[in-house]
């Protein structure tokens, strides 16, 4: 069976990261695709020499450091990706990875580190943390996170199966999107 994996953003190698690390190892010929990639900050990782696949948005300038930045548009360049040649889509997502575009003959797994924090139960104190609770750019900030939490419900429906990593994110996948979730911890190899 021909598998992908789907990562939200691989500039940095950390905890979900790690994730990925696994995935790839227990699909080795699996290219990864992934909104932004920072090939200098993979080097000496298991990602450095893999097959990386990035979308649109990871040539727009400083995209490596400002890729935070860029969530508004994350949704379109995720939905970009061009996935009908596999049999099995693995997403790996704590964004918008869970959110591609598959067909009803593709199995679409999903590893959810964390439904998106900022658009769901920490919507205020992101808010706050931003200083974004007053103004025009609170606004047009609130207004993107509203269109960001209809995407991210309506998407979950485009996954299979949900895992998470602990109990707590379980409970958290069905507050959010009323779908059961499988717990794999990680490392799970």
């Amino acid at each position: 069976m021909k598998t992908a994996l789907v990562h939200d953003w691989l500039v940095a190698y950390a905890g979900s990261e790690k994730v990925v690390e696994e995935l790839a190892a227990l699909w080795p010929t699996a290219p990864i695709y992934t909104l932004f990639h920072d090939p200098a900050s993979m080097l000496a990782t298991p990602f450095e020499g893999r097959d990386i696949r990035v979308s649109s948005l990871n040539r727009l300038p400083g995209s490596a450091r400002r890729y935070r930045s860029f969530l508004p548009l994350m949704p379109f360049a995720a939905e970009q990706f061009d996935l009908r040649g596999y049999d099995v889509v693995i997403s790996s997502s704590h964004a918008v990875a869970k959110g591609v575009l598959v067909s009803a003959e593709q199995l679409h797994l999903s590893y959810v580190h964390s439904p998106m924090r900022y658009a769901w139960d920490l919507y205020q104190q992101y808010l706050e943390e931003a200083n974004l609770t007053s103004g025009a750019r609170a606004m047009l900030a609130k207004v993107i996170l509203h269109y960001l939490r209809l995407w991210d419900s309506t998407t979950a429906n485009r996954v299979d199966v949900f895992m998470a990593n602990s109990q707590y994110v379980a409970r958290r996948i069905w507050r959010t999107y009323r779908r059961p979730a499988r717990v794999l911890y990680p490392p799970f190899r």
